[in-house]
């Protein structure tokens, strides 16, 4: 099936109608109430995170270099959904297409160095039951874990009917709430990195 299937776009079609603009503005509310439930979530974490009970402390516990890794694959995908956000607004459905294409295989590279992190961890005792550290710990990242998945499964979910659909005033609203949703669950895994994996580590 062919890939050029599009129509002519008025500029930042995500807002060119009153339903995208409806759309945009919920979901910015949306993104407000996410905000304060990863905020409890890290204020758990930091008054927890010397609990660590029958389980490691998280300065022998964390490395660094595979979380430094993982960081940069996933803020490198949020510049891989602004590309694929400008082909939109360029009509450029087969760059749309790709760039977030793209955007997906680096989420889900994210997630197998999570998973392949808590394997590890588990392995040398730090598990959601070994102490309170370890429960704020799987909660607040495996929170956030759960969330790139679920924007990995909505952005190919609308990857699968664009061709069908091409891009117009409906369909971009939608590519364009995905792309903040993605931008938001980097920018929260900025904050993890820092409070959850350097704070952890120099203690």
């Amino acid at each position: 099936m062919s890939t050029e299937v599009s129509t002519n776009l008025p500029p930042h079609p995500e807002k060119a109608t009153l339903e995208g603009k409806n759309k945009v503005l919920g979901f910015w509310l949306f993104l407000g109430g996410e905000v304060i439930l990863f905020g409890s979530l890290f204020a758990t974490f930091i008054a927890l995170r010397t609990a660590f009970g029958s389980g490691p402390a998280s300065q022998e516990l964390f490395s660094l270099p595979l979380t430094a890794v993982a960081t940069f694959i996933l803020l490198t995908s949020s510049l891989f959904s602004v590309l694929g956000i400008q082909a939109m607004h360029r009509n450029d459905l087969s760059g749309v297409l790709k760039w977030f294409g793209i955007t997906v295989l680096f989420g889900l590279a994210f997630l197998g160095l999570e998973i392949y992190e808590f394997f590890e961890y588990v392995h040398e005792g730090h598990t959601m039951s070994s102490g309170a550290f370890g429960s704020a710990f799987y909660t607040l990242v495996g929170f956030h874990g759960a969330h790139v998945l679920g924007g990995v499964c909505w952005i190919t979910g609308l990857l699968s009917k664009l061709p069908k659909k091409g891009l117009n005033v409906v369909t971009a609203p939608k590519l364009y709430v995905a792309s903040l949703y993605w931008h938001f669950i980097d920018l929260v895994w900025v904050f993890i990195f820092t409070v959850v994996y350097l704070m952890g580590k120099v203690g």
